[in-house]
């Protein structure tokens, strides 16, 4: 600790997890590197989490808070206003991490440049079960250095994998509070503009997937979330990204819409997959995804815009 105040201040949010918080907050009390601190905020749960964090906090090292659910934006915010440390670390509270994480991503903070270091991660299910490892390619690759013209195609930075300098909230401001997803996406947007991103190969974050109440089920939010962030950023930069770079990232987009509508929403599918056209990028998977949509849809000779049922 420096001046009283410890190095790194481990940020964790919950709302109704408690039946995972032992876990995630085990796997910080077990970091080989041991000059943070701990700030949990119980963001309104119903379930048995303030009984659960009780039993820790007379282990020290923690700061407790406990409000009514304002949402996860808001709750995370308040655990980096009330956290002390020259950086601060993200950790969901379904998540886990390897106890080698914090000293390994932080020898990376020797690069003054570097404002976010991350990590890669493995995967388990709801039961703690390994499940298998999921190829990082394409547009959801870890990259190092000056990563805004990659991050604005895809967010590929792992939320509870991240540690902050804390100097990127002072300069780029907190999580954007009208946001009900992509909030990590947005902040990692805003501070690419500025800083480094570091990354260490290796899965030092062990996500939890599948399980009740996870927020990256929500798909339709999403995807509101997500336009939102685009058009902010580009209104906030105007000059800064290639105009390439923007045709690429929305036709990425639509593709991907498309490709998840394919089953649900035909229609709008096809919607999807003319705007990734009209972006003169991805043509090809978009055009190989219209053929799809229409074979996996339509009968040969049937009405495209008959009275078929969609969505079913």
């Amino acid at each position: 600790m420096k001046n009283g105040k410890p190095t790194i201040s481990v940020v964790i949010t919950c709302y109704n997890y408690g039946k995972y918080l032992s876990g995630a907050l085990d796997s910080v009390l077990s970091q080989s590197l041991s000059d943070y601190e701990i700030v949990l905020v119980n963001d309104g749960s119903t379930d048995d989490t303030d009984k659960i964090v009780r039993s820790y906090l007379r282990k020290g090292r923690f700061v407790y808070v406990k409000q009514e659910n304002k949402g996860q934006a808001r709750a995370k915010n308040v655990g980096i206003l009330r956290s002390r440390g020259r950086f601060v670390a993200f950790l969901d509270a379904d998540d886990l991490w390897a106890e080698d994480k914090l000293e390994k991503q932080m020898a990376l903070f020797d690069k003054k440049e570097a404002g976010v270091v991350y990590s890669g991660l493995r995967y388990i299910d709801e039961e703690g079960n390994k499940l298998p490892d999921q190829p990082r390619e394409g547009c959801l690759a870890f990259r190092s250095g000056y990563v805004v013209n990659y991050l604005f195609m895809d967010n590929f930075v792992p939320f509870s994998a991240s540690i902050v300098r804390r100097e990127c909230f002072e300069k780029v401001g907190l999580f954007d509070e009208t946001l009900s997803m992509g909030i990590d996406w947005d902040l990692w947007l805003r501070i690419s503009v500025y800083y480094k991103f570091e990354y260490v190969d290796e899965p030092l974050l062990i996500y939890r997937k599948g399980h009740t109440g996870q927020m990256s089920k929500n798909t339709e939010v999403r995807h509101a979330c997500s336009d939102i962030i685009m058009d902010k950023f580009l209104k906030a930069n105007p000059e800064l990204l290639p105009k390439e770079v923007v045709r690429k990232a929305y036709g990425y987009t639509y593709c991907n819409r498309g490709y998840y509508y394919r089953h649900l929403d035909p229609i709008k599918a096809l919607k999807y997959y003319f705007r990734a056209i009209k972006t003169r990028t991805y043509i090809v998977a978009a055009l190989k995804g219209v053929v799809k949509t229409v074979l996996l849809n339509f009968p040969i000779g049937g009405n495209l815009f008959g009275k078929r049922k969609l969505g079913g």
